[in-house]
């Protein structure tokens, strides 16, 4: 007979997978409903303007299968994804992110700005949640919980996008439908909707992401050795980002910025991070460009407006 002890180890580990999995895939449902979200407002800008309609039959044509595929994908890319390297994620896209808001002015907001933060997003709920819940009793139920909040926001968001795409246009005219009149009375008002709620979403993983990284040090001295070279590295990304034209059209600079940005957290975590950490920036990377691809219809919308 085997020991209980030959068991715990891998019992361990198994929670430690159920733990991260679930994370993942609170992140992923989070970047879910922000794409449903982003998908109905660009809708119904494409229908209001005659040359969007490219772009909109484009959002009608996709594929009901690819959404789920896109959460699962995702769910696995944020599960593998270290609490280190998601949290410097995090950290990078927020500096980026008030960047580029003080650039654009008061009251504006950039709807592509929230179709880049999706795997930025899904990192700060991954480390949200792992801060949050760290040392809990019954922290795996929690999980599970949210898990399940977030799929049935996420499920409801998905039946709104198909609505729109279906309906809207003969249901607006007309006026019966409640949802279609919300839309059409409040629809613009969207895009300041997923700027709160990310304000308030990066606000607690910026300091989740902080007190994430600051506890692996066992002193004042390997702390400043980190954070020294990681604060002139954010600053020369950022002075990048600013140096880069703000009306940028076309998938190569994004796609570009995507490839600079990981490369100098590579370069970076080569010099003061793990070995481990090297593979996880890996993982972003890939998490980063699907992101992009699957929402490279709406960033074209985006791009024309």
């Amino acid at each position: 007979m085997f020991s209980l002890g030959l068991w715990l180890p891998g019992l361990a580990w198994g929670w430690v997978l159920l733990d991260a999995l679930l994370q993942g895939l609170v992140g992923a449902c989070a970047v879910s409903v922000l794409c449903s979200l982003l998908k109905v407002y660009l809708y119904i800008q494409c229908l209001n303007d005659p040359e969007g309609q490219a772009e909109k039959e484009a959002m009608r044509a996709q594929r009901r299968v690819l959404e789920p595929l896109h959460v699962l994908v995702l769910t696995g890319l944020l599960a593998l994804v270290g609490s280190r390297v998601a949290a410097l994620v995090v950290l990078e896209f927020s500096l980026r992110a008030m960047s580029t808001l003080l650039s654009l002015g008061k009251g504006s907001h950039s709807t592509q700005l929230y179709l880049l933060c999706q795997y930025s997003l899904g990192c700060g709920v991954s480390c949200g949640l792992s801060f949050l819940l760290e040392g809990a009793p019954h922290g795996t139920c929690n999980l599970a919980l949210a898990a399940g909040l977030a799929g049935l926001l996420a499920c409801s968001a998905r039946r709104l996008v198909r609505h729109v795409c279906t309906l809207y246009e003969l249901h607006s005219p007309a006026q019966y439908c409640g949802v279609c009149i919300l839309l059409l009375s409040a629809g613009h008002r969207i895009p300041r909707l997923l700027r709160n709620a990310l304000a308030i979403t990066f606000t607690v993983a910026d300091l989740a992401a902080v007190a994430l990284i600051n506890r692996d040090f066992l002193s004042t001295g390997e702390a400043v050795r980190f954070w020294t070279p990681l604060t002139i590295c954010y600053t020369l990304l950022v002075i990048y980002m600013q140096e880069e034209p703000q009306q940028s059209s076309g998938r190569r600079p994004v796609f570009q910025t995507v490839l600079v940005r990981m490369g100098g957290l590579f370069i970076l975590l080569l010099t003061v991070g793990h070995w481990v950490d090297i593979f996880h920036v890996l993982i972003s990377l890939l998490g980063e460009l699907w992101c992009l691809l699957h929402a490279r219809v709406m960033l074209e919308a985006c791009w024309r407006q």
